[in-house]
């Protein structure tokens, strides 16, 4: 299942797991900068669990589609910073790291049900073995996708750390017309051909960590 092709049964199983993991990538941002002295996503209802408060419909569509996407923006105010560009540039990782670290927690639990469970032909394990798979590269693809350095992605706030502030706000002016454009090059596949490239490098990392668990 890891390496199978995204058959309706493979998007039904994407859905938990796409709500899952938007849900933590956005708290993750919320309380990151909650840590760093913004109180504006907990004023705002969003350092909750509830998948309805961070969905973005084409986002979720995307995510559903190609497992690549993205969720509705924390509202975050660097202004409560003590370094603002250092603060977004780790309220900006959070995201893509929370869901790193999923993709390492379901390839820990594959690893025992391979280990525990070796030549099992239980529904109940062929099931969670199949939404743990999905779960693992799904989680690694929203994680390459946010770390594309394009705003309004998480990539460009890291990026905006090590820019000159002048070249910074020249990237913010084209914050509106970015969104757009990545949907389209989506929507094309002109982007699969890279973004599959760096999830089967990074999920070969994930893969090691699968097979020492498992024992094998």
């Amino acid at each position: 299942m890891l390496f199978g092709s995204y058959d309706l049964r493979t998007m039904l199983l994407r859905l938990p797991i796409v709500f899952l993991a938007i849900t933590v990538h956005e708290c993750a941002h919320g309380y990151v900068a909650y840590l760093l002295g913004d109180r504006t996503a907990k004023m705002y209802g969003r350092l909750t669990l509830n998948p309805l408060h961070h969905m973005d419909i084409m986002g979720v569509l995307c995510m559903v589609l190609f497992g690549f996407g993205w969720a509705k923006p924390v509202p975050v105010n660097p202004q409560y910073f003590k370094n603002p560009k250092g603060g977004m540039s780790l309220v900006g990782l959070a995201g893509p790291l929370s869901n790193f670290l999923m993709a390492a927690i379901f390839s820990v639990l594959y690893g025992l049900l391979a280990r525990f469970f070796p030549t099992s032909e239980s529904f109940v394990v062929e099931f969670f073995s199949n939404l743990l798979a999905v779960g693992i590269m799904l989680n690694i693809g929203l994680g390459i996708f946010n770390l594309i350095p394009i705003p309004p992605l998480d990539g460009s706030k890291i990026l905006a750390y090590f820019l000159p502030n002048r070249w910074y706000y020249k990237l913010m002016e084209y914050e509106r017309y970015a969104m757009p454009v990545l949907i389209l090059l989506l929507f094309l596949g002109i982007l699969d051909r890279p973004l599959t490239f760096l999830q089967t490098h990074v999920f070969a990392v994930f893969w090691k960590l699968i097979l020492l668990v498992a024992g094998i």
